[in-house]
């Protein structure tokens, strides 16, 4: 059982769609850009234009989605899990045997909960939902769950680290807090297990890159 505590009102924002663009309504303003939108719109579409021409249109969507679906399950597996409640919900092998890789690697070092898919919202800019917020090997951290086809090394998931630097700037705005670590839980589909950890020195560089990138959103607006 994990040790679930309150620190902090976290309120749960409507989300809407407006000329594509994926929108928080929250407390703190105008309804303002996801993360994630925000790193799309300003991403280098290079590499997966060049891998979607190479497998075909149609393939990559398969792809794409039956991931997505996995990766679903997953996360609401592993959001069970966090809220110390029984999964209830659609029941895939490969998603269950994924969850449980993670929870396996990561229980052991969560001494807190303190809210799991918050919503976060930095006013006038953005928002978006972290998986899990709290205390981890003795430090408050945001913590993202990840599902990939293989994988991956720590160069190629920059976005995954300007997502929690994003988040944990957007806590620390609205609840004063310092937060200045992150961590990424990822599970391949043949549950390797892999954990990305970023500390206050490195927090602040990602915490930079995410402003440009937030800037260059807004100027291509």
């Amino acid at each position: 059982m994990l040790n679930i505590t309150t620190p902090y009102s976290y309120k749960q924002f409507k989300r809407k769609t407006v000329n594509g663009k994926r929108l928080y309504e929250n407390p703190y303003g105008d309804p303002v850009p996801s993360v994630t939108t925000i790193l799309s719109k300003t991403k280098d579409m290079t590499h997966l234009n060049a891998w979607k021409k190479r497998v075909g249109e149609k393939k990559a969507q398969e792809i794409v989605t039956e991931a997505a679906n996995v990766g679903t399950v997953m996360h609401e597996m592993l959001e069970a899990w966090s809220l110390n409640k029984e999964y209830t919900g659609k029941n895939l092998l490969q998603a269950k045997m994924m969850a449980e890789t993670v929870i396996k690697n990561v229980e052991p070092d969560i001494s807190e909960v303190w809210g799991s898919e918050v919503n976060l919202c930095y006013p006038q800019l953005y928002a978006g939902t972290t998986d899990l917020v709290g205390i981890y090997k003795g430090n408050p951290t945001i913590m993202d769950f990840k599902q990939t086809n293989k994988p991956k090394k720590r160069e190629w998931i920059d976005d995954y680290f300007m997502q929690a630097a994003a988040y944990g700037m957007a806590h620390n705005e609205i609840f004063e807090t310092k937060i200045q670590h992150a961590a990424i839980f990822m599970c391949s589909r043949d549950c390797n297990w892999q954990l990305w950890e970023v500390g206050p020195e490195e927090f602040k560089q990602w915490e930079e890159k995410w402003a440009k990138r937030v800037e260059e959103f807004y100027n291509l607006s």
